[in-house]
């Protein structure tokens, strides 16, 4: 896992429900907890693309529902700011789900694009992306 170059916002708190956007059985996913979060005192701890998240399976296939699993996030509508200047936001958020904590993604085809930042820090999520923006 490397570091992030840009200053990304953090928009998806704990509790947040977001869908994922590959083939791994899981359909929407639960934040339950956002790995290497500082935070401030009663605040939310929330998850910004690249971060790397333990949620629980909502909706998707019968053995997949209410396992906890990790993922990463790779879509967020808030728009955020990398190190060039220029602003980047999405349609819709998303995450992919991983067969371990490593950041091996269990499925094997993503539906839609991924942020760079997520492929510069997640290797083996670059490897299975077709459109990184």
């Amino acid at each position: 896992m490397k570091s992030i170059k840009s200053t990304v916002t953090r928009a998806l708190p704990v509790g947040a429900c977001i869908p994922t956007c590959d083939n791994s059985g899981a359909k929407i996913i639960q934040i339950i907890f956002v790995k290497g979060y500082k935070g401030v005192k009663s605040r939310k701890p929330a998850a910004g693309v690249g971060d790397l998240i333990r949620a629980s399976v909502k909706k998707g296939k019968p053995d997949m529902v209410k396992q906890v699993v990790y993922a990463i996030v790779v879509r967020q509508k808030k728009e955020y700011k990398r190190s060039n200047g220029m602003r980047i936001k999405f349609e819709d958020n998303a995450a992919v789900v991983l067969k371990d904590e490593k950041g091996n993604p269990k499925g094997t085809i993503f539906k839609g694009p991924v942020a760079k930042e997520a492929c510069e820090r997640w290797p083996g999520v670059s490897k299975t992306a077709s459109t990184i923006i």
